[in-house]
């Protein structure tokens, strides 16, 4: 017998349940002693102890003994055939029926063999169909035979869980079994020919599912309530908690074990519980218990299989609330003995005379008159904690009386507990004089803690956290308002203190600390002056599974050979335990690609291994996609792309600087034509300057000479001829000259100028224009000309002459002023009509001919 485990076999120990038989360390099955086999079969229980997880596997060992035969003169030896050879042999094939009679004078057992259990673990991922084992006749040399099974599994519901090849006889399971859905199958196999008569007996078939640890324990609560008394010696039993798990309860996957993870508040100790891991019992451990130092201890039990063991068991945590109860430990003692006059003071009287018992069993006797009604008071007695006087004794209160002459005595209501040797009682007197004030509501439970799971819907009541208003016979309201809510979670009802969510409360929100969210309340009443207390709400919020796992690292880099290297993978969870890990690492089956490259390798609970399936993957960047799913209930799944870059790597496993160019996506071919586009793109940028260069030149060239808006008189522009005309005495022609010097300009005094002298200073210098314009530039000439005196900045604001073309002194050009539209009739004026359209009237005057 072989049991294999994580260790490789080391350590296990073997067992029998026979006398007869025992195992060796290596799992050799032998005999104890000399003794006789009977013919009929011979079933053993062998029991293999795992040192690592403190677990027991056990197996059934059937022994099938041939009978004795005489041949030949010969005694045959005995047979014996070990379970290995019988439930799964190396050919994988069982010959349940007996061997038929031959001619050598062997005859046909009348009996058939008992098939071994076949064992098939739950949750096997296949691939399926995963073949079981073979059944077949020795008959099938003979004739050929068609083999079926039958039975729950196979014909009858759930169908189709287990088949059969008619001819072959192999038998497979067709998808993975849950022990905790079904635990065993019993199927029949059946042998016939090809007409469908029968050729063997059936058989019976048991297939077992073997347990997995696939469940996590269930607390049959998740909050648990329990109370212990104060003072209590330690192995007190306080409560008791259960947690059930759905796997084999007979081996360790069902196997619960307990143990206290926390305990809050840890005082006087620490540990003042424990718990027995096996029963669930809490007990305390400690002495100290004080409930008027700490009334509550909140203890979280974790409850894990396989045995307790925490690194292969699954776990599961429930909350143990344990009240500490009162007993009267503390005698009542009065600060002060007599207080012969006290001063006039607020209906808070215990600032006069105070009890130090701090026990919830005292008894307060009151007697006395009430000084100005003349009748004892109308109460004898009250109870209660110090802290509380303000209500319990009701008589100091000035609704009820203004003023006491009081005789008290305290006392016990029960006898102290056994061990406190002091007396149960003391008095005092005093008179007492009281004021009205208006005191503030308060909230009886001041922290309220409550729990609820995260997630609830708006709206969603919560409690009710009213506050109490001292001044009963004042006719006051209490009126309820936030006065600290972090996240804007909570709304309160302002006449009833009703609290509701306004959000949806998440667990995983910054505004929680330690799983409570804490939020406090404003009570104000309306008396005069106005008085308020505050009390502070605490939610503890239950995890539930609400975030899907994400994966990490988002990046990483492998080699284009597998082998070399792998990428570590592991998942992030807002949620915590049981609602995240272990998780499950799984690739998805579209694209087809993915898990045709990509294989992914368990590591433990949280983390696994991501490598190359094929023996070659060229370079550059993937995203491959990994499904992620927790452990949570149900368990939440999330699809998350690792960008993988494969690159070629040296000898270390290293990605080269080629590789990690080529990794990146770009050849040599992509980067020069990369290139490429850049240089011609520089280029054209370039060529593109230098065509605007010479365009703006062009347009500088052209000369500018005339401002016709500030020049008001005739302008003569220089064509092809010069002279012309009859000179006119009348007019000063030195005017249209360029003086040869400016001193008659410079020397004149400051102040005096003319107004059709030019200011000095720089003046524009228009380059030369050609000699002979084309016609069809005149209007443009003139047009641009003018544009350039609008925009001269030494053009003159007045009437002035304007330069045009200076010939220099002692030009023989006269005035033009008398010029006129008399004709020798020898000229040809036709030229004018290829003046264009400004020049048409001229033409028409002149160009017409005699005719005209």
């Amino acid at each position: 017998v072989k049991f294999n485990n994580c260790a490789g076999n080391k350590g296990v120990r073997y067992e029998t349940n026979s006398l007869d038989f025992k195992v060796r360390a290596d799992g050799t099955l032998f005999a104890a002693h000399q003794l006789q086999v009977p013919l009929k079969p011979l079933v053993l229980r062998v029991t293999a102890w795992d040192p690592q997880s403190l677990g027991r596997r056990e197996a059934m060992v059937r022994f099938l003994v041939a009978e004795k035969l005489q041949h030949n003169g010969h005694k045959p030896k005995g047979r014996k055939t070990v379970p290995g050879d019988v439930a799964q042999p190396q050919s994988d094939t069982l010959l349940p029926w007996r061997q038929h009679q031959s001619p050598n004078g062997l005859r046909r057992q009348k009996r058939d063999w008992v098939i071994p259990p076949i064992n098939v673990p739950e949750n096997s991922r296949g691939p399926f169909p995963q073949q079981l084992v073979r059944i077949r006749s020795d008959k099938d040399k003979e004739i050929h035979i068609r083999y079926s099974i039958t039975g729950v599994g196979a014909d009858q519901p759930p169908m189709e869980v287990f088949s059969i090849d008619p001819v072959s006889g192999r038998m497979y399971v067709t998808r993975p079994m849950d022990r905790e859905e079904r635990a065993s199958y019993h199927l029949r196999a059946h042998a016939v020919d090809m007409n469908g008569n029968k050729v063997e007996n059936p058989i019976d078939l048991y297939i077992y599912v073997i347990d997995m640890n696939d469940n996590r324990p269930e607390f049959i609560n998740q909050v648990y309530n329990g109370s212990v008394d104060e003072g209590s010696k330690p192995g007190t039993y306080v409560m008791t908690v259960t947690a059930n798990d759905a796997d084999d309860s007979t081996t360790a996957n069902g196997m619960v074990r307990y143990r206290i993870v926390t305990q809050t508040p840890q005082s006087p100790s620490q540990n003042m519980f424990t718990i027995n891991s096996e029963t669930g019992d809490i007990v305390t451990v400690a002495a100290g218990l004080d409930r008027e130092k700490v009334q509550q201890y909140i203890v979280i039990i974790q409850a894990t299989d396989m045995e307790g063991n925490l690194n292969y068991g699954l776990s599961n945590t429930a909350t143990a609330i344990i009240t500490v109860t009162d007993v009267n430990d503390n005698p009542p003692e009065f600060t002060t003995s007599t207080v012969s006059r006290a001063p006039a003071v607020e209906e808070r009287w215990d600032r006069v005379l105070g009890c130090t018992s701090p026990s919830t069993q005292g008894l307060l006797e009151l007697g006395g008159l009430g000084a100005g009604f003349g009748s004892p008071l109308g109460f004898s007695r009250s109870t209660g904690r110090r802290e509380k006087m303000q209500h319990f004794a009701a008589a100091v209160d000035y609704e009820m009386n203004r003023a006491f002459m009081l005789t008290v005595m305290v006392s016990n209501q029960a006898p102290l507990a056994s061990g406190i040797q002091m007396s149960f009682q003391s008095t005092a007197g005093v008179t007492i004089s009281v004021t009205d004030v208006n005191e503030a509501p308060y909230f009886p439970t001041n922290h309220k803690l409550i729990r609820l799971e995260e997630g609830v819907p708006t709206g969603t009541v919560l409690t009710t956290f009213s506050a109490v208003d001292p001044d009963r016979f004042m006719q006051q309201a209490v009126r309820y308002s936030k006065l600290s809510d972090p996240a804007n979670w909570l709304n309160i009802n302002a006449t009833n203190g009703q609290i509701t969510t306004a959000a949806v409360l998440d667990r995983e929100s910054d505004y929680i600390k330690n799983n409570v969210y804490e939020a406090t309340f404003l009570a104000a009443d309306n008396g005069i002056p106005p008085a308020s207390g505050t009390g502070t709400l605490q939610i503890y919020l239950i995890d539930i599974n609400d975030n899907a796992p994400e994966l990490l690292p988002k990046e990483a880099q492998i080699c284009e050979k597998p082998n070399l290297n792998v990428i570590n993978i592991t998942a992030a969870d807002a949620d915590i335990d049981p609602n995240v890990g272990p998780f499950v690492f799984e690739l998805p089956s579209v694209p087809s690609a993915v898990r045709k490259n990509w294989t992914i390798t368990r590591l433990n609970g949280d983390y696994a291994q991501l490598s190359l399936r094929i023996m070659y993957l060229e370079a550059g960047v993937y995203d491959v996609p990994i499904i992620v799913t927790d452990s949570g209930n149900p368990p939440l799944y999330n699809t998350s792309v690792i960008k993988v870059k494969v690159c070629p790597c040296d000898e270390n496993g290293d990605c080269t600087t080629i590789g990690a160019v080529a990794a990146a996506g770009l050849g040599t071919g992509a980067i020069i034509a990369i290139l490429i586009c850049i240089i011609i793109l520089l280029t054209m940028v370039l060529l593109f300057v230098v065509w605007m260069k010479r365009r703006e030149k062009e347009r500088h060239t052209k000369q500018l000479l005339i401002d016709p808006e500030d020049d008001v008189r005739d302008n003569i522009l220089k064509y092809d001829e010069e002279g012309g005309g009859e000179e006119d005495q009348d007019y000063d022609l030195s005017q249209l000259q360029q003086p040869e010097t400016m001193d008659h300009v410079l020397n004149k005094t400051p102040g005096v100028r003319r107004v059709d002298e030019r200011p000095i200073g720089a003046e524009p210098q228009y380059p030369i224009r050609p000699v002979i314009p084309h016609p069809g530039d005149i209007g443009d000439f003139i047009n641009e000309g003018l544009r350039a005196a609008d925009n001269d900045p030494t053009a003159p604001p007045y009437d002035s002459l304007l330069v045009f073309d200076y010939e220099g002194s002692g030009s023989t050009a006269g005035s033009v002023s008398s010029l006129n539209s008399s004709s020798s009739g020898d000229q040809d004026y036709d030229y004018l009509n290829d003046w264009g359209p400004r020049f048409k009237k001229l033409a028409d005057m002149y160009g017409g001919g005699e005719e005209d």
